[in-house]
C-alpha cells in the first residue's frame, strides 16, 4: 500500500517516461507533487525502491525505471481517527557531499561533489547537503574531526546557531554565529582556538547545522 505522495510520484515518473522516455529531473518531482524541497523527493524515491516499484540505472544520472504500477485509482485515505504507520526508521536518502570543512582554521569547502546517504530521520525540511569535518575547534559541540556535519541550506542565522560560514567567498568554516557590534563574530567550542571576527561583507551564510553522522571504524 502506498503513500498518496508515493503513488502520485510513481505515476508522474510513469506518464513522463511514456511521453519523453527520460526520467523527470528532482526539482520537476518536486513541483509536480508541491513539495517544500528536493528531500522530500529523495525520501520518496527511497521509499519506492525499497518496496520495488522503481529502480535506479546505475551509472546513468537521472535514470529510473519503473518496475510496476499500482492500481491507477487513488489510495485510500487513512480514518481521521487513525494514525497513519509510521516510515521504516531505516529509510535512507542521498544528500550531496561536498568535500571537507574546517571546524578550525577555514579550508576551502565544496571542493567535489559526491553523494553520501544519510538515515532520513536525521533530516528534518528544506534542502540539505553535507560536508567532512576537519579540526578540532568544535570538540565541546561534539562535533568531532572526520564526522560528517548535516547542513539546512539557508541564507540566514540566529545568535548561537551552528552555521557554514563562507568568508570572502573562498574559504568555509563551522562556528557558533554571533553578532558583535558591527562585526561577525564566529566562535569556536574549543578554548584553545579563538573567535574570528569580520565585517559582515565578508561572511555569507551557506547554511546551519541540521545533524550529525558519525562512522566507527
Amino acid at each position: 500500500m502506498l503513500t498518496r505522495k508515493q503513488h502520485e510520484l510513481i505515476c508522474f515518473i510513469e506518464d513522463r517516461l511514456r511521453e519523453t522516455g527520460v526520467s523527470p529531473s528532482f526539482e520537476e518531482m518536486k513541483e509536480a507533487l508541491d513539495l517544500k524541497s528536493k528531500s522530500g523527493v529523495h525520501r520518496l524515491i527511497s521509499a519506492l525502491e525499497e518496496r520495488q516499484f522503481i529502480r535506479r540505472l546505475p551509472n546513468r544520472a537521472r535514470a529510473l525505471e519503473v518496475l510496476r504500477m499500482p492500481e491507477r485509482g487513488a489510495p485510500k485515505k487513512t480514518p481521521a481517527n487513525v494514525r497513519p504507520a509510521p516510515q521504516p526508521a531505516n529509510d535512507v536518502v542521498e544528500i550531496p557531499l561536498h568535500g571537507r570543512i574546517a571546524a578550525g582554521v577555514p579550508i576551502e569547502a565544496f571542493e567535489d561533489s559526491a553523494m553520501l546517504a544519510v538515515p532520513a530521520a536525521l533530516l528534518g525540511g528544506g534542502d540539505h547537503y553535507a560536508l567532512e569535518v576537519a579540526g578540532d575547534s568544535m570538540v565541546d559541540a561534539g562535533i568531532l574531526d572526520g564526522d560528517y556535519a548535516l547542513i539546512r541550506r539557508t541564507d540566514v542565522a540566529r545568535d548561537g546557531e551552528i552555521v557554514v560560514a563562507l568568508i570572502d567567498d573562498s574559504e568555509a568554516t563551522l562556528k557558533y554565529f554571533r553578532r558583535e557590534g558591527a562585526m561577525v563574530r564566529l566562535d569556536p567550542a574549543n578554548r584553545a582556538h579563538d573567535p574570528q571576527r569580520y565585517h559582515p561583507s565578508q561572511v555569507r551564510i551557506q547554511g546551519k547545522l541540521a545533524g550529525l553522522l558519525r562512522r566507527y571504524h
